[in-house]
């Protein structure tokens, strides 16, 4: 204990502290980032406003993402001032320049009577379901919490919406809406995993509910039984945080880029034919976007539908699950995202290539000097008829 106690008392010595009274006078403007290294248990109890919660063990692994200026101001706190001297080591170690450690920690600053917040938790049955989620040290509990809170939104109930879709409810996507008026037939059920025999001639997205909140209880299925046009289009996307894109048709696929750069909602686009897929990911802030890619649609000859040329039932599949994967990186802001890149599969060679993708300047809806929110929605069924006929899928 001698020892101990001699290492925390060097440890102040060499290292900066900040005291209660200090941390709560700071401006807004000036306000550090806030590291809670407690363990799980001390944080549910309660925590600063605007702490961001590492545990003591996941410090190293997890900084970086947080916290990439190693100049930045950072507070860490625990419950009474010791352990975080600790971590404030360790971030020195790792290169943090401009690191102080709480004294008194969480204790310290309830008994002075400064404010402070009970964490959203998550429910014993939830912690269970999600718990291969949490030990993710680039997922964890907030991550979970960020993906409760989340809601996407998948155009299409059909080929590439099941598994986007089931995927997204299995991993606690908190609001999943779907925007899809077809009926069930029985040439869907090839590749159309959200449905079944039972459900013939039902409206895909009430089939579609059953399936997710079996698999889910948890998520938020909000059904549009419309197709998505220029009239309902922003109503039916500004409340969702991500756009997954399993449109069948060109001009619905036009339609859909230009109102999420209108809105600045990222866009998980996917199609398949016969045998190939292709995936990219259309950011929030525009660049590069689905005219950067398609500045007009194909002629007919060049996009036969999945009708008239078939399509493997197992690629939706595929790349529907790799939309929910984009999705989800998208809403814990993990990894590297398809944003500027075309990934293509070739399902009979069993092969990924990647094409990049470049910003057009002269795009008439990201390019330079466009204004996107004063975007302006076309007649989509003209710009994508005869000779240029819309695709389906």
């Amino acid at each position: 204990m001698a020892g101990y106690d001699a290492l925390l008392k060097d440890l102040r010595n060499s290292l900066a502290e900040i005291d209660v009274a200090g941390l709560a006078s700071m401006a807004s403007a000036t306000q550090p980032v806030i590291i809670d290294c407690r363990e799980a248990d001390e944080w549910a109890q309660g925590a600063l406003a605007n702490a961001v919660w590492i545990p003591r063990g996941f410090l190293e692994s997890k900084i970086e993402r947080e916290v990439p200026n190693r100049d930045a101001p950072i507070v860490v706190y625990c419950a009474g001032g010791s352990r975080s001297l600790f971590a404030a080591r360790t971030l020195h170690e790792l290169g943090y320049t401009n690191v102080k450690s709480l004294a008194g920690g969480f204790g310290g600053w309830k008994k002075a009577g400064q404010p402070w917040i009970m964490p959203a938790t998550l429910r014993p049955d939830q912690e269970t379901r999600y718990s291969r989620h949490v030990m993710l040290p680039e997922v964890g509990l907030v991550g979970q919490q960020k993906l409760l809170a989340a809601k996407v939104v998948c155009i299409g109930a059909g080929g590439l919406g099941s598994p986007s879709s089931m995927y997204l409810a299995a991993a606690g996507v908190g609001t999943i809406g779907l925007i899809d008026d077809d009926v069930v037939d029985v040439s869907n059920l090839q590749r159309q995993i959200l449905h079944g025999n039972d459900r013939l001639q039902t409206l895909k997205v009430d089939s579609a509910e059953r399936t997710l909140k079996n698999l889910n209880p948890d998520v938020n299925i909000v059904k549009h039984k419309t197709r998505i046009v220029a009239e309902n289009a922003e109503a039916l996307l500004a409340p969702y945080d991500v756009i997954i894109d399993g449109a069948d048709n060109f001009a619905t696929r036009y339609l859909v880029n230009d109102i999420a750069l209108r809105l600045g909602k990222p866009v998980v686009h996917a199609s398949i034919f016969r045998f190939e897929g292709q995936l990219t990911v259309f950011p929030a802030n525009g660049s590069p976007c689905y005219r950067c890619l398609y500045p007009q649609p194909p002629p007919p000859e060049d996009a036969p539908s999945c009708a008239e040329g078939g399509v493997l039932g197992v690629l939706p599949g595929t790349m529907g699950t790799l939309q929910a994967t984009e999705a989800i990186k998208l809403i814990l802001g993990i990894g590297t995202t398809l944003a500027g890149r075309l990934l293509i599969y070739d399902a009979l060679a069993a092969k990924f290539r990647e094409m990049k993708l470049r910003r057009d300047p002269k795009c008439p809806t990201c390019g330079d000097g466009v204004d996107r929110k004063a975007i302006q929605l076309v007649d989509y069924e003209q710009f994508c008829s005869a000779p240029k006929r819309a695709e389906a899928r």
